[in-house]
């Protein structure tokens, strides 16, 4: 005999599809950070690149080393932190991918009739959405604390700017 649970499910698809929509949607949400994480990467790569190629240019005792090689540790601080982000929202997305194909392989089971089956898959896939989720706050978390420290760089290199600008107007003297 099957239970009320699995006879109301049979009774209602859409009350499956429901099921497996919301980590499908988790999913898509999650490929997006995803995507927006690696682009960040990028920039910083870029922009590592950049600082790299101005440190060696510098003349000898330059007062722009310090500045430049405080960036340039910040920098790095940002890489890790945003490789770190990408790996815990790449586990999220899978841990997402996972649980839809567990309430999947759950809805299936319970048009088998076998009520304990379902019971162990929802809550399977109920586990791994929810660690799915803690990695996506874990992984936004480190996207906030890269986002304050390339604040603080934009304030860094705008001191370094104005101290080349300074610089500038002092070596050219007096029109």
């Amino acid at each position: 005999m099957l239970g009320p649970v699995v006879t109301g499910l049979s009774e209602n698809p859409f009350a499956i599809l429901t099921a497996i929509v919301a980590p499908a949607v988790l999913t898509n949400a999650c490929s997006i950070l995803a995507l927006g994480t690696s682009n960040r990467i990028a920039r910083v790569v870029d922009r590592t690149r950049s600082i790299n190629a101005e440190l060696s240019a510098l003349p000898a005792g330059s007062p722009l080393f310090d500045d430049l090689n405080r960036q340039y540790d910040r920098l790095r601080a940002r890489a890790q932190l945003l490789l770190k982000a990408l790996r815990i929202i790449y586990a999220a997305l899978g841990g997402f991918a996972a649980s839809a194909l567990i309430s999947l392989i759950g809805a299936v089971v319970a048009y088998t009739g076998s009520q304990l089956a379902f019971w162990i898959a929802g809550a399977i896939a109920l586990a791994v959405g929810i660690c799915a989720v803690s990695a996506l706050v874990a992984g936004c978390t480190l996207m906030v604390r890269e986002t304050r420290l390339a604040l603080l760089s934009i304030t860094e290199e705008e001191a370094v700017a104005r101290k080349r600008y300074q610089a500038r107007s002092q070596s050219a003297g007096p029109i």
